[in-house]
């Protein structure tokens, strides 16, 4: 497919969709409760509680952690498990580094508690989850799962870029750059988007899905408004800075090469695959272009139609409808 290389010495703009909106998301939360978030410390727990007699040990906490320890501890082979689990030399130098770095969870606690009353506010009937930190063993496609009313993070996946684990697993830097506690928060917002939100899936071209990678970013703009860009995207600078000096390019190339109606599974990996960069433009752009630019449209959707609401956006499936009435159109 031809490239689409682009001078980043040459771009100097200035574009209008970029959060136009942010003042409509600075909505008055202070007066709505929410029980304050506690991040309960299985991590921790699990490997105190392996100091003596394992099944006693287990016995001691299963009543604060039966999503973890629901099976039959009298079952010889649930305890060899559990046993081989904290010997393992990975396990126990992953929970090492987590309670050497994580010593408390404090401010992570307070930010979540801060985006749940967002929630609440948006979504009043929103449940508020049960929040677990644990020691994956290097789990790192799912650095934040939720199952049913719980949430679980996986702590051993946010050690930072420099971790040396991490380098002989071979995680490339694209990813650790990710890894980091400043990536947690956003991480456990983007899991309790999906089961608002109602995907087309009569409809898979690729407007379609920036669109929807749009709306979940948008969710992350009303939940963490004081959050930067880049977080929320999972950006470097560089690559923040390419996007937001380059967007009107991108946009052309989509528009100009005929793609954004494509149902071609190709088309649709350049723009919504991860990876380093995006080949089909320069090493210095970010991956992932198609959802910046439905993040955009969103936001454009959004700030010119002021009576939709947060939970209307997340049940709309017509992206074309989205596109027409956000004006997107970045300027040079």
């Amino acid at each position: 497919m031809k490239k689409f290389l682009i001078s980043i010495a040459s771009l100097f703009l200035l574009f209008s969709c970029n959060h136009s909106d942010s003042k409509r998301l600075y909505v008055d939360v202070s007066g709505i409760q929410v029980p304050r978030i506690i991040i309960h410390r299985y991590d921790i727990d699990l490997f105190k509680s392996a100091g003596g007699d394992l099944r006693t040990g287990l016995e001691s906490i299963k009543s604060q952690y039966r999503f973890f320890l629901g099976t039959d501890l009298s079952d010889p082979a649930q305890l060899q498990k559990m046993a081989d689990y904290l010997t393992n030399e990975r396990n126990v130098g992953f929970h090492q580094a987590c309670e050497a770095k994580f010593k408390n969870l404090t401010n992570i606690e307070n930010d979540l508690t801060n985006a749940f009353r967002h929630l609440k506010y948006y979504f009043p009937q929103a449940g508020i989850p049960r929040f677990y930190s644990y020691i994956s063993g290097g789990d790192y496609d799912n650095p934040v799962q939720m199952a049913d009313s719980v949430v679980l993070i996986a702590l051993d996946t946010y050690l930072g870029k420099d971790f040396k684990p991490y380098q002989a697993d071979g995680i490339p830097l694209y990813k650790t750059e990710r890894m980091d506690k400043d990536h947690i928060v956003p991480d456990c917002m983007k899991a309790l988007v999906f089961p608002l939100i109602t995907s087309n899936t009569q409809s898979i071209n690729l407007l379609s899905q920036m669109v929807e990678a749009g709306k979940k970013l948008y969710f992350l703009d009303a939940m963490l408004p004081d959050v930067a860009d880049k977080l929320k995207i999972s950006y470097n600078d560089k690559q923040n800075d390419w996007i937001t000096g380059s967007e009107a390019h991108v946009w052309a190339a989509i528009i100009e090469n005929q793609m954004l109606y494509s149902t071609d599974n190709q088309v649709i990996r350049i723009f919504m695959s991860d990876g380093p960069f995006t080949p089909e433009f320069t090493k210095e752009s970010p991956p992932r272009l198609g959802e910046w630019i439905g993040w955009q449209i969103v936001r454009g959707y959004m700030s010119r139609n002021g009576k939709v609401s947060l939970k209307e956006l997340m049940v709309e499936k017509d992206a074309q409808k989205i596109l027409t009435f956000s004006g997107y159109k970045p300027k040079k």
